[in-house]
């Protein structure tokens, strides 16, 4: 199975949108997590779409910054008119890159779809300098709410753990974090959530809802065929976050997993 195979979403352009959708909603608070010296070597494992990589080029160009990512769709996409930014096709758990090359190692929303998440920790130790620093943010799904509650949002919500594990990953990857990198030799390991809290006063909800809804209508046939979910479990689910969204007083709270650590 290749990591399109097992990517739950696909790469399709409605994917796309919500990734950029994604991105806007999460990216300033991810770029304050990284910290970055002027003149580092930096690479990015899981690039998606390069808009963090890009970000990154663009905010200091003192950096060399390397993006890795699977799919050929994605790269596509990515932004090309940084002297400082490339990006190169290859597979977190094999790393196409000598041993002690960068400084500083990170990724997002990765390390989930993979079937051995141990191996990319123990690659990017293997291709950071001595001293170097890794941060990674990932899931653990369960740790959605909203309210007033949805139960069938709930229902599919949960069967995406089920799905993930059926295709070599875990939605939950994000609790085994420092467990992860402990065992693949780091040290100062530092866990950490980031909260994702939406409600209509801040003015972001609706953008939260509608990467929930693409979340689920993205992942619609992966789940029916899994026979994980109904035609209308899924329907009622998307009914309850759009209405979800007209609700004045509804609010959403969700919690990255996050680690620092050093070789």
């Amino acid at each position: 199975m290749t990591m399109e195979e097992k990517y739950i979403h696909g790469v399709h352009q409605e994917e796309q949108d919500r990734l950029r959708l994604l991105n806007k909603l999460t990216n300033k608070a991810y770029l304050e997590f990284i910290q970055v010296a002027s003149n580092s070597t930096i690479l990015e494992i899981g690039s998606g779409l390069g808009i963090i990589a890009g970000s990154m080029a663009e905010r200091d160009r003192s950096v060399q910054v390397t993006g890795i990512e699977y799919a050929q769709e994605q790269i596509n996409q990515c932004p090309t008119h940084h002297p400082n930014l490339q990006f190169v096709q290859g597979d977190a758990q094999q790393l196409p890159f000598d041993d002690a090359q960068f400084d500083v190692v990170y990724g997002r929303y990765i390390l989930e779809h993979l079937n051995n998440p141990q191996q990319a920790l123990q690659e990017a130790y293997r291709v950071l300098k001595p001293g170097g620093i890794i941060y990674f943010q990932e899931n653990a799904i369960s740790l959605m709410r909203v309210f007033p509650e949805c139960p069938r949002f709930q229902e599919v919500w949960q069967q995406f753990i089920t799905l993930q594990a059926q295709l070599g990953g875990d939605a939950e990857v994000g609790t085994k974090l420092y467990s992860l990198a402990y065992h693949a030799g780091f040290k100062d390991i530092i866990p950490a959530f980031a909260q994702e809290i939406h409600y209509h006063k801040k003015g972001t909800l609706n953008g939260w809802v509608d990467n929930l809804i693409g979340n689920i209508e993205g992942a619609t046939d992966a789940l029916m065929e899994a026979n994980l979910v109904t035609t209308e479990t899924i329907q009622q689910a998307l009914q309850e976050l759009e209405m979800l969204k007209q609700t004045p007083e509804a609010s959403s709270y969700f919690y990255w997993n996050r680690i620092t650590a050093t070789k």
